[in-house]
C-alpha cells in the first residue's frame, strides 16, 4: 500500500487520478445511501466495493457451524458481562464496505453505546466468517484486509466441510496465523478466558458438554 501511495504522489497525473477517484467514491456514496434505504430486516446483503451482495441461502453444516459456535461465544459473554456478541444481520459499517459476518463480538467499551434501534454497527473486536463455496474468496482476501485496516483484532475463519480453525490476530496492522486447526482447544485473545474444544464448534454432543461448563463455572451471586 506504501509503495503505490508513493508512486501516485510521484505521478504528474495524481491531479487527474485524485478527480478520478473522487468520482468514483462520489457515485458510490448514492448507491451506499440507497443501499441503506432500501434493505430490509429480511435480507441479508452486503454492500462491497460499490455493489450490492445478496447472500445465498446456507447449508446445513454452514449454519450448524455457526449455531454451535454462537450459543457458547454469546453464553460465555453474557455470564462474564464481557460486552456483545452479533450474528449474520448486524450490519458492520466501515468506511467504504457494509458486511454481515456470521458471528461478531464487540467488548463493553464499544457495546455499551449501543442503542436498541440501531441498525449500522462499527468495526468489532472479534470477527468470525463460515467458509462456503461462494463467500471464501472474499473472506480469505477483501474482508480479511478490510477488518485488518479498520482494526478488528482477532479473525476466525471456519471451514464446516473440513472442521477446521484458522485464528488470527492483528500485529502490526496485518493478520498473523496464530492456529489453524482441527483438534484440540482454541482460545480467543480478544475473548479473555473464551478456551474451547475446537470439536465443540462441530460436533453436537461436544457443543453441549462444554456449553454445560461454561455455565457450571459461572461467577455465583
Amino acid at each position: 500500500m506504501t509503495t503505490l501511495i508513493e508512486q501516485l504522489l510521484h505521478s504528474p497525473q495524481l491531479s487527474l487520478y485524485y478527480q478520478q477517484i473522487q468520482a468514483v467514491l462520489e457515485e458510490e456514496r448514492t448507491r451506499r445511501q440507497r443501499f441503506y434505504d432500501t434493505i430490509t430486516e429480511q435480507e441479508k446483503a452486503e454492500f462491497i466495493n460499490g455493489e450490492v451482495v445478496v447472500q445465498s441461502p446456507a447449508r446445513l453444516e454452514h449454519t450448524d457451524a455457526s449455531g454451535n459456535l454462537l450459543v457458547l461465544l454469546r453464553t460465555y459473554v453474557q455470564i462474564h458481562n464481557l460486552g456483545f456478541v452479533g450474528y449474520e444481520k448486524m450490519l458492520i459499517t466501515l468506511t467504504r464496505n457494509d458486511y454481515e459476518p456470521d458471528i461478531c463480538f464487540f467488548g463493553t467499551e464499544k457495546a455499551v453505546e449501543f442503542t436498541p434501534k440501531q441498525m449500522q454497527f462499527p468495526a468489532p473486536d472479534l470477527v468470525v466468517e463460515v467458509l462456503s463455496p461462494s463467500t471464501e474468496a472474499k473472506d480469505r482476501g477483501l474482508k480479511f484486509e478490510d477488518y485488518a485496516a479498520h482494526g478488528v483484532r482477532e479473525y476466525w475463519l471456519l471451514d464446516p466441510a473440513l472442521h477446521t480453525v484458522e485464528q488470527y490476530v492483528l500485529q502490526d496492522s496485518a493478520y498473523q496465523l496464530l492456529t489453524k486447526a482441527r483438534s484440540g482447544t482454541i482460545a480467543s485473545v480478544v475473548v479473555v478466558g473464551f478456551d474451547i474444544p475446537i470439536r465443540a464448534i462441530f460436533d453436537k454432543a461436544s457443543n453441549l458438554q462444554t456449553l454445560q461448563q461454561i455455565v457450571a463455572q459461572a461467577p455465583s451471586g
